[in-house]
């Protein structure tokens, strides 16, 4: 394997276009002390641009689950003790938080990134793909950055790289949070930004607003964003249907847990799209594993079902949850079975705060580039920053990296064993992350 000083090295040649910038402009003799730095934030990103690629590479070739991050980690905090930042290790097991003070006094902003990995066999076709393998719910595994995160660490590295360059400058703290483990484990652990909460990373300094990103399929180099929810609340839904096991030829003489299962899954659908009112709020149920039987002359005596349960409006989930339940038992009371329903809560909505997104939106527009960055839809996967947004005013968007060419709509999506971020993105990312930063501390 290559090392991160060799990948530094072949990358120091990489042109990144990055997207139109847009300054406001302002006499020579007079220049606005906000757009000065603004200049410096984006002559700071592209001199650091091939670093940040190099660093996304190295770290999408050595994935590391949820909790076992301590080469990530490693990198990180050496990173940000070399930029003079003070940093402490093992926040939230294997968590990094750097705090950079500026040379003024002024408020306090965070900037968090998730670096755990998957438990997805890579399918992609680079130098830089993963071979690693691990232990994931007691068989081995293959493990990729199939989310992004490879992306979002070195984006964040890149910022904490030109905030700390700026620090005589800036008024006020900054908070680089990189945090463990943000996707779901196969036990009741708590997730990376819940547990980093819990151990008090909002306290001392606490934040007065905090920003977090996540690359998604898209038009590569675009922002999306939007006030109010952004990512959806999960629940975990788990029903084992118990019926009475028989010989498949005579299903009389018992009852087919297997045929109930089928009805349940067919019920649950019903409830989404003819109990609840979606004009209100977007909401999923879906079943994504059905297991039972051993053979196939054998009706089963139960059958597990698992999935998951999307919403964003508080009202509704507790009434689909309610629903599911229902709905569960009655169709196999109704056919001579049960039905034993558990409903695991998972993460909150994530919520941007109105005001902070009005405020800052400007910012992402001036770095994405005009009609770049654009008010999207919420989307139904789930997000630890909403422990953080539950906490501190927060704004957390969508960085799109879908290469030219490809058409968002059917390209490899998110937790694809063949989800990649065009690397043109990274510049985009790293200059907004910075750059939020600075205009909330200085306006």
């Amino acid at each position: 394997m290559r090392s991160l000083r060799r990948l530094l090295v072949e990358t120091s040649a990489l042109v990144v276009v990055a997207a139109p910038v847009v300054l406001a402009q302002a006499p020579a003799a007079k220049v606005q002390p906000a757009a000065s730095l603004q200049a410096e934030v984006d002559r700071l990103a592209a001199d650091g641009s091939a670093r940040v690629v190099a660093w996304r590479r190295d770290f999408h070739q050595h994935p590391e689950l949820g909790y076992q991050e301590t080469r990530t980690a490693g990198i990180v905090a050496a990173h940000l003790r070399k930029l003079g930042i003070d940093v402490r290790t093992g926040v939230a097991k294997t968590g990094v938080v750097g705090v950079l003070r500026g040379g003024k006094p002024g408020p306090v902003v965070a900037l968090r990134a998730d670096m755990d990995a998957l438990p997805v066999t890579e399918e992609l076709d680079v130098p830089y793909a993963s071979k690693v393998k691990a232990q994931w719910s007691g068989q081995e595994v293959g493990v990729m950055h199939a989310c992004g995160h490879d992306a979002h660490m070195a984006m964040l590295m890149g910022a904490a790289e030109i905030l700390a360059g700026l620090r005589d400058r800036l008024p006020g703290t900054v908070v680089f949070l990189f945090q463990p483990a943000e996707e779901s484990l196969p036990t009741d652990d708590l997730s990376g930004a819940e547990r980093m909460v819990r151990e008090g990373v909002l306290d001392n300094p606490r934040p007065d607003a905090i920003f977090g990103l996540h690359t998604f399929p898209g038009p590569v180099g675009q922002i999306g964003y939007r006030a109010g929810g952004q990512m959806a609340a999960g629940n975990t839904l788990s029903i084992t249907v118990t019926g009475k096991q028989t010989h498949g030829g005579m299903p009389w003489a018992g009852v087919d847990p297997i045929v109930v299962a089928s009805q349940i899954v067919l019920g649950l659908q019903t409830i989404v799209s003819r109990q609840v009112d979606l004009t209100q709020a977007p909401a999923v149920i879906s079943i994504g594993r059905i297991s039972g039987g051993v053979r196939t002359n054998i009706i089963p005596e139960s059958v597990l079902m698992e999935g998951t349960i999307r919403t964003f409006d508080p009202a509704m989930r507790s009434d689909i949850l309610r629903r599911v339940r229902q709905t569960a038992e009655g169709i196999a009371q109704a056919a001579g079975a049960t039905a034993t329903v558990t409903i695991t809560d998972g993460y909150p909505v994530t919520m941007n705060d109105a005001g902070l997104t009005a405020r800052m939106a400007p910012t992402l527009e001036r770095v994405a580039g005009r009609g770049n960055a654009r008010v999207v839809p919420p989307v139904m996967p789930s997000e630890d920053f909403s422990y953080y947004a539950q906490k501190v005013p927060g704004l957390f968007f969508l960085l799109y990296g879908t290469p030219p060419g490809e058409d968002p709509a059917t390209a490899p999506a998110n937790h694809s064993p063949r989800y990649t971020v065009d690397e043109r993105a990274l510049p985009v990312g790293t200059r907004a992350l910075a750059a939020l930063a600075v205009d909330f501390l200085t306006k």
